[in-house]
């Protein structure tokens, strides 16, 4: 390969990371490990207000794209004290910025939680999560820290006073945080009032300047009718999104119907048990306004999807413009017969390379790229397919 195709490949990883610096929207979800690559295709298509993203754990999703922000999850203490976590968090992407910890230590291991005691958390936390947030010099990458996060109830605040008492036993420092986490379940009131309750906890002289921010990693009405909890959606949304002192909120769940948790009802599930947008989905992802609407699917969203121009540059003799679009895996679609007709109708000639970037996870073959036909766009191109994902694959041969 040419020199200059390194370069080029160099300047196309320097504006794919440009994309995913900063938040859009506060929008968030929760990602089940075990959802249908076509339901996470929500997460990444070109309409979604969706820009970060969990699950539960330090493993990102490989069917969602970098430009949604991963947060990694510590579980419980295994996870903390894991000898390969600074080197399992040093690989994740630069977007990634803010690790959550402990999830419900309030609350057993069968029903989700971590099942930690106050003391034994504290102890971890400095031990483990505090040298996370200030680098050391075998992991030089800093870390945003929240406190652990406790299920919405007074069984959560009074570990939360345990815990931070433990913490200043141990240390005179105590557990510093750079944000907080938070679960609720239930009504809009119930909500307001619990995120009171923990500013009240967290910010006690509710200085503007050294205010914690939350982000609520998980919400839902339990055990409703889905009107009710359409409204419930819509009053929170509405609110979350008004408040400054909340960054990110995130809809408990991002699954099907028939995978729905038994304690919050199938009402909270963003997906039928056929794939489809339920009510629920449609709403959190902006409805109609965005393109969303009950009933549609994962394919849909990408066959109605045209490219979107990223940019264009001029690298010495070279010009290129890069295009990004997500392409449905749907039974008969092409993706090579599409994106051609897509380019010849862009009228794209004059440039030497026509780079498009794709979500990471479609199924096109172990290369996971496409050189397709030279000759389209000018007399001398190479058109290069690129999958923008985690890794970086080989481009073709210039």
């Amino acid at each position: 390969m040419r020199k200059s195709a390194y370069l080029f490949l160099g300047v196309l990883v320097t504006l794919a990371l440009a994309q995913i610096t900063s938040l859009a929207s506060k929008q968030g979800l929760a990602v089940h490990g075990d959802a249908p690559d076509s339901d996470n295709e929500f997460l990444s298509s070109q309409n979604s207000p969706i820009s970060w993203y969990y699950t539960w754990s330090p493993w990102p999703s490989n069917t969602v794209n970098n430009s949604v922000a991963f947060l990694p999850l510590l579980h419980g203490l295994d996870a903390a004290s894991d000898d390969e976590l600074k080197s399992l968090l040093g690989r994740l992407p630069a977007s990634s910025t803010h690790l959550l910890t402990f999830n419900e230590p309030d609350h057993d291991i069968p029903s989700g939680g971590s099942d930690i005691s106050p003391e034994d958390a504290a102890e971890a936390y400095i031990q483990y999560i505090v040298p996370l947030r200030e680098g050391s010099s075998d992991s030089p990458r800093t870390w945003n820290i929240s406190h652990p996060v406790v299920t919405g109830s007074g069984q959560g605040i009074e570990w939360l006073k345990r815990f931070n008492e433990s913490c200043h036993d141990l240390s005179p420092d105590g557990c510093p945080a750079d944000f907080v986490a938070v679960h609720y379940y239930g009504d809009f009131p119930g909500l307001a009032a619990w995120i009171g309750t923990l500013d009240d906890f967290y910010n006690p002289s509710n200085s503007s300047e050294n205010r914690l921010r939350f982000w609520i990693t998980e919400m839902a009405l339990p055990q409703k009718e889905v009107d009710s909890t359409v409204a419930m959606l819509n009053q929170s949304m509405t609110y979350l999104d008004g408040l400054d002192l909340v960054e990110g909120y995130a809809w408990f769940g991002a699954f099907r119907t028939d995978n729905a948790n038994e304690w919050t009802g199938d009402s909270v599930s963003m997906f039928d048990e056929d794939g489809g947008l339920t009510e629920v989905g449609a709403t959190f992802l902006g409805g109609e306004a965005n393109g969303f609407e009950k009933g549609m699917k994962g394919g849909s969203i990408a066959a109605q999807e045209t490219a979107a121009r990223l940019g264009s540059e001029q690298l010495g003799s070279y010009n290129f413009i890069v295009y990004q679009r997500c392409l449905s895996t749907e039974s008969g679609y092409s993706p090579q017969e599409d994106v051609e007709q897509r380019a010849l109708k862009s009228g794209l000639q004059g440039f030497d390379f026509l780079v498009l970037s794709i979500n990471p996870g479609v199924a096109l073959g172990e290369s996971r790229f496409i050189a397709l036909k030279p000759g389209l766009y000018s007399q001398k191109p190479s058109i290069v397919f690129i999958d923008a994902g985690l890794h970086q694959p080989e481009p073709a041969v210039l």
